[in-house]
């Protein structure tokens, strides 16, 4: 398993930060991680929502959205038989600006065990790349 883990502050208020986190049908217009998504899920955007995003490095996944706590938390968890985990985002209001303490998780299954330093090389990056584009996208438009 590899945990990677930042911190950023954003200036925006915590519910334009939270709404944007978990509308992972739009993050392909704002994430270069992301070269594709779509939402699969009917109805509002809460626990157990679902979207197919194309990674960069990974290929298509389904993604799923657990530990939903409105403008608090939420864990985006692939569903993919090489690699569990998920990248939950901790939110702290802290008026016009919000902290947000990212907890990326890594668990490659199987086979992939064996690929797991270069998983860790390449989910820093994603993660760093993500937290960069987050905050320019939400503090530029």
């Amino acid at each position: 398993m590899a945990l990677v883990t930042r911190s950023q502050v954003i200036k925006r208020p915590v519910n334009d930060v939270f709404a944007t986190v978990v509308d992972g049908g739009n993050f392909a217009t704002w994430n270069p991680t992301v070269r594709s998504s779509r939402m699969l899920s009917d109805g509002d955007i809460g626990d157990g929502t679902r979207f197919e995003w194309k990674l960069n490095g990974f290929g298509t996944v389904i993604q799923e959205l657990r530990e939903f706590q409105r403008d608090q938390q939420v864990r985006i968890v692939p569903l993919t038989r090489i690699l569990g985990g998920g990248h939950r985002f901790k939110f702290t209001d802290r008026g016009d600006h919000t902290r947000i303490d990212h907890e990326l998780e890594m668990i490659p299954k199987g086979f992939f065990k064996l690929t797991t330093p270069i998983i860790i090389v390449v989910g820093r990056k994603n993660l760093r790349d993500t937290a960069h584009a987050l905050q320019h996208h939400l503090e530029n438009s």
